[in-house]
């Protein structure tokens, strides 16, 4: 594996790690937190992806094109789709006024990011885990 693929991993990792304690939280938790987060762990692992296939991507937070670049080299990741359209608010709506996060929707992020995680660990050969 390509040592930035591995940073890739690592930084999604993060992201997963600061969702599972934003839903966790029990004095004030961020929900918006936790549903930006579940959708920068999934942006980071389709990156992962892509960098270790050498496909550019550029600087974009959308999923859906993340996604086109990746089906060119492993075409069953199209059923990754409805979830990372579900995501895809994520990246930007709620980190500004007018868009709030409670729990349900927050646990539904992180749900909807575990399943991409999972999937995409698959194809990188990681273990899963969490």
């Amino acid at each position: 594996m390509q040592p930035l693929t591995k940073e890739w991993i690592s930084k999604a990792e993060g992201d997963f790690a600061t969702a599972l304690r934003e839903i966790r939280a029990r004095k004030s938790p961020n929900y918006d937190a936790a549903c930006f987060h579940a959708q920068q762990c999934a942006e980071k692992y389709l990156k992962a992806v892509l960098q270790e296939n050498a496909i550019e991507f550029g600087k974009t937070h959308n999923l859906s094109a993340l996604l086109d670049k990746i089906i060119t080299v492993n075409p069953l990741t199209e059923r990754l789709r409805p979830a990372l359209i579900a995501l895809n608010a994520f990246a930007i709506d709620y980190r500004y006024p007018g868009e709030m996060a409670d729990k349900e929707l927050a646990k539904k992020a992180v749900s909807v990011c575990r399943e991409v995680r999972t999937r995409i660990r698959a194809i990188l050969h990681l273990r899963n885990s969490h």
